[in-house]
Protein backbone atom coordinates (compact mmCIF):
# COMPACT_ATOMS: atom_id res chain seq x y z
CA UNK A 1 0.00 0.00 0.00
CA UNK A 2 1.58 3.19 -0.92
CA UNK A 3 2.46 5.74 1.83
CA UNK A 4 2.59 9.56 2.05
CA UNK A 5 4.25 11.70 4.66
CA UNK A 6 2.44 14.81 5.45
CA UNK A 7 2.17 17.68 8.03
CA UNK A 8 -0.87 18.56 9.74
CA UNK A 9 -1.22 21.33 12.50
CA UNK A 10 -3.42 19.83 15.20
CA UNK A 11 -4.73 22.25 18.38
CA UNK A 12 -1.49 24.26 17.48
CA UNK A 13 0.99 21.48 17.53
CA UNK A 14 2.31 20.16 13.64
CA UNK A 15 2.68 16.19 13.66
CA UNK A 16 4.48 14.73 11.06
CA UNK A 17 3.03 11.91 10.05
CA UNK A 18 3.02 9.12 7.80
CA UNK A 19 -0.32 7.47 6.03
CA UNK A 20 -1.78 5.36 3.50
CA UNK A 21 -3.55 6.92 0.70
CA UNK A 22 -6.93 5.61 2.05
CA UNK A 23 -6.08 6.12 5.79
CA UNK A 24 -8.91 8.37 7.05
CA UNK A 25 -8.64 11.55 8.70
CA UNK A 26 -10.65 10.45 11.95
CA UNK A 27 -8.51 7.31 12.33
CA UNK A 28 -5.12 9.66 12.05
CA UNK A 29 -6.67 11.95 15.02
CA UNK A 30 -7.09 8.85 16.95
CA UNK A 31 -5.12 6.39 16.34
CA UNK A 32 -1.86 7.90 15.19
CA UNK A 33 -1.84 11.25 17.37
CA UNK A 34 -4.07 10.08 20.50
CA UNK A 35 -6.65 12.20 19.84
CA UNK A 36 -9.77 10.34 21.25
CA UNK A 37 -12.23 13.18 21.50
CA UNK A 38 -13.27 12.67 18.00
CA UNK A 39 -15.94 10.02 18.01
CA UNK A 40 -16.86 7.65 15.11
CA UNK A 41 -20.62 7.23 14.72
CA UNK A 42 -21.71 5.92 11.46
CA UNK A 43 -18.69 6.19 9.19
CA UNK A 44 -20.48 7.44 6.42
CA UNK A 45 -21.64 11.08 7.08
CA UNK A 46 -25.04 10.97 8.39
CA UNK A 47 -24.78 11.60 12.08
CA UNK A 48 -21.91 14.63 12.59
CA UNK A 49 -20.42 12.92 15.89
CA UNK A 50 -17.03 13.40 14.08
CA UNK A 51 -17.25 16.62 13.24
CA UNK A 52 -13.89 18.55 13.34
CA UNK A 53 -12.75 22.06 12.50
CA UNK A 54 -10.14 22.16 9.22
CA UNK A 55 -8.86 25.92 8.41
CA UNK A 56 -11.92 26.95 10.40
CA UNK A 57 -14.86 24.91 8.78
CA UNK A 58 -16.72 22.32 10.36
CA UNK A 59 -16.13 19.03 8.37
CA UNK A 60 -16.88 15.43 9.04
CA UNK A 61 -13.32 13.58 9.41
CA UNK A 62 -14.80 10.03 8.90
CA UNK A 63 -15.24 11.17 5.32
CA UNK A 64 -11.70 12.92 4.82
CA UNK A 65 -9.32 11.25 3.81
CA UNK A 66 -5.86 11.81 5.90
CA UNK A 67 -3.76 13.30 2.89
CA UNK A 68 -6.41 15.69 2.29
CA UNK A 69 -5.39 17.52 5.58
CA UNK A 70 -2.12 18.00 4.19
CA UNK A 71 -0.95 21.17 5.86
CA UNK A 72 -3.69 22.06 7.02
CA UNK A 73 -4.91 23.86 10.46
CA UNK A 74 -6.98 20.83 12.12
CA UNK A 75 -9.19 21.39 15.76
CA UNK A 76 -10.47 18.60 17.93
CA UNK A 77 -12.42 18.81 20.52
CA UNK A 78 -9.29 18.24 22.62
CA UNK A 79 -7.90 21.72 21.44
CA UNK A 80 -11.07 23.99 22.51
CA UNK A 81 -9.58 24.43 26.05
CA UNK A 82 -7.51 26.65 27.22
CA UNK A 83 -5.56 24.03 30.11
CA UNK A 84 -7.85 23.34 32.73
CA UNK A 85 -10.30 26.00 31.25
CA UNK A 86 -12.90 25.18 29.22
CA UNK A 87 -14.04 26.73 25.89
CA UNK A 88 -17.02 28.69 26.23
CA UNK A 89 -19.20 26.44 24.34
CA UNK A 90 -18.02 23.46 26.86
CA UNK A 91 -19.33 24.95 29.56
CA UNK A 92 -22.23 26.18 28.29
CA UNK A 93 -23.16 22.44 26.87
CA UNK A 94 -22.79 21.73 30.56
CA UNK A 95 -24.86 24.17 32.14
CA UNK A 96 -27.21 23.92 29.69
CA UNK A 97 -27.83 20.43 30.42
CA UNK A 98 -26.82 19.55 26.60
CA UNK A 99 -25.01 16.43 27.48
CA UNK A 100 -26.20 13.07 28.17
CA UNK A 101 -24.20 10.00 26.86
CA UNK A 102 -22.02 12.40 25.39
CA UNK A 103 -21.85 10.98 22.25
CA UNK A 104 -22.85 13.38 20.25
CA UNK A 105 -21.07 16.14 22.04
CA UNK A 106 -18.04 17.36 21.00
CA UNK A 107 -19.49 17.10 17.07
CA UNK A 108 -22.12 19.60 18.24
CA UNK A 109 -19.40 21.41 19.95
CA UNK A 110 -17.14 21.84 17.15
CA UNK A 111 -19.69 22.68 14.63
CA UNK A 112 -21.06 25.26 17.13
CA UNK A 113 -17.87 26.94 17.28
CA UNK A 114 -17.01 26.41 13.56
CA UNK A 115 -20.49 28.73 13.23
CA UNK A 116 -19.24 31.00 15.69
CA UNK A 117 -15.97 31.53 14.18
CA UNK A 118 -18.25 32.54 11.10
CA UNK A 119 -21.11 34.38 12.39
CA UNK A 120 -20.07 35.50 16.01
CA UNK A 121 -24.22 36.29 16.29
CA UNK A 122 -25.98 33.31 14.90
CA UNK A 123 -29.99 33.24 15.73
CA UNK A 124 -32.05 30.55 16.55
CA UNK A 125 -32.82 29.14 12.72
CA UNK A 126 -28.93 29.38 12.07
CA UNK A 127 -28.10 27.12 15.11
CA UNK A 128 -30.69 24.86 14.61
CA UNK A 129 -29.09 25.14 11.25
CA UNK A 130 -25.95 23.89 11.98
CA UNK A 131 -26.23 21.17 14.21
CA UNK A 132 -28.55 20.10 12.12
CA UNK A 133 -26.43 17.69 11.04
CA UNK A 134 -25.37 16.01 14.50
CA UNK A 135 -28.04 13.24 15.35
CA UNK A 136 -28.60 13.14 19.07
CA UNK A 137 -30.56 10.27 20.33
CA UNK A 138 -30.56 11.77 24.27
CA UNK A 139 -30.97 15.34 24.71
CA UNK A 140 -32.83 16.26 21.78
CA UNK A 141 -32.10 19.31 20.08
CA UNK A 142 -33.23 22.47 22.31
CA UNK A 143 -30.43 22.41 24.55
CA UNK A 144 -27.68 22.05 22.52
CA UNK A 145 -29.22 24.88 20.62
CA UNK A 146 -29.26 26.99 23.43
CA UNK A 147 -25.95 25.98 24.43
CA UNK A 148 -24.40 27.71 21.45
CA UNK A 149 -26.42 30.79 21.55
CA UNK A 150 -25.38 31.19 25.51
CA UNK A 151 -21.70 30.41 23.95
CA UNK A 152 -21.86 33.02 21.58
CA UNK A 153 -23.19 35.26 23.47
CA UNK A 154 -20.20 35.32 26.26
CA UNK A 155 -17.84 35.41 23.57
CA UNK A 156 -19.14 38.27 22.15
CA UNK A 157 -19.05 39.94 25.63
CA UNK A 158 -15.11 38.61 26.29
CA UNK A 159 -14.37 40.46 22.67
CA UNK A 160 -16.11 43.75 23.98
Amino acid sequence: MKKKNIWMNVNGEWHDLTVTLQDRLIDTLRDQIGLTGTKEGCGEGECGACTINLNGKAVLACLMLSVQADGAQVTTIEGLQNGTDLHPLQTAFLTESAVQCGYCTPGMIMAGHALIKQNPDPDKTTVKTCLANNLCRCTGYEQPVKAVLKAAGEMRRKIK
